[in-house]
């Protein structure tokens, strides 16, 4: 029994739809999508242009200026470096299988497993690049993060985050912070969190989004980067001017498995991330301290 009424550009449109509904690191207001163009297959570059500074200099009365200057182009390239694909059948004998909803479901449950692994991607893209002046912590060093005598408190480590994206001049407007699970436990033990309406926040859920602290939307995640036993966990915090993200489901197909008696639906998930603007990132490598 073949699915009825399969149109590839729909489905292609819904598995993108539920794909952005799971992003963290990939939404948009962490990363921004100015750039994404069209991308037919791996390998394809969006080039990113940027104009350098611009002199400014001291005007004097009947002085010449000094010469226009060549403005510099600053560009760079977006390469689409992933190409994950998914391939599911249902089987004919299955007859409680065979409806809409359940094919649905399995695509649903498809955009999942494509936005968990682009979210892993982009996370880890992101946090190497942050400069060590944005940065508490090393790895092998990190900061612990709790509410013990020589620990850092979760809301300060949040503001001195802040700090550094102010002292290089990073906009405070959308700023994020994307936060592991006991990071966030952490963070409801201080009322200046809770106080914020990080109740209602978690209510809500929407895209990861937990609630503001220092200045930031905080966000929650499993995919927050983390080293092995003691875990470092790679806590990024900036604005969306930092990376570029671009990304096409590239073809979905329905088809017939020659060898099976099962209906088959095929997708391919391309995309590429850079870091363009590393300084309007920060970066807090924590392990977790002492609960209050």
């Amino acid at each position: 029994m073949a699915i009825d009424n399969f149109i590839p550009t729909l489905w292609s449109a819904r598995l993108l739809a539920n794909l952005e509904k799971r992003l963290v690191y990939g939404q948009t207001g962490v990363v921004n999508r100015d750039y994404e163009g069209e991308i037919a297959e791996k390998g394809d570059t969006v080039r990113i242009n940027s104009l350098g500074p611009v002199t400014i200099g001291q005007y004097a009365k009947n002085a010449d200026m000094n010469p226009a200057e060549e403005l510099n182009d600053a560009s760079q390239v977006l390469t689409i470096t992933e190409s994950r694909y998914f391939n599911f059948q249902v089987d004919d004998i299955d007859k409680r299988q065979q409806t809409p909803q359940v094919m649905d479901r399995a695509m649903r449950n498809a955009a999942y497993g494509l936005a968990d692994a682009a979210d892993q991607f982009i996370a880890g893209l992101m946090w190497p690049d942050v400069p060590a002046a944005n940065t508490q912590g090393a790895v092998g060093n990190a900061l612990t993060v709790g509410f013990g005598g020589a620990e850092t408190n979760p809301y300060v480590a949040l503001m001195l985050a802040g700090v550094d994206l102010d002292e290089a001049n990073v906009p405070r407007e959308g700023r994020w912070a994307i936060v592991p699970p006991w990071f966030h436990a952490y963070l409801l033990m201080d009322q200046r969190f809770v106080g914020s309406g990080a109740a209602a926040a978690d209510a809500r859920a929407v895209n990861g989004f937990i609630g503001q602290a220092a200045g930031f939307n905080i966000y929650l995640s499993n995919n927050v980067p983390a080293e092995a036993g003691p875990a470092e966990f790679k806590v990024l915090c900036g604005t969306d001017y930092a990376t570029s993200y671009a990304e096409q489901i590239s073809s979905v197909e329905a088809y017939r498995p020659e060898r099976r008696f099962a209906d088959a639906v095929k997708g391919l998930h391309l995309y590429g991330a850079k870091v363009v603007y590393p300084e309007a990132l920060a970066l807090i490598i924590a392990t977790a301290g002492t609960a209050a």
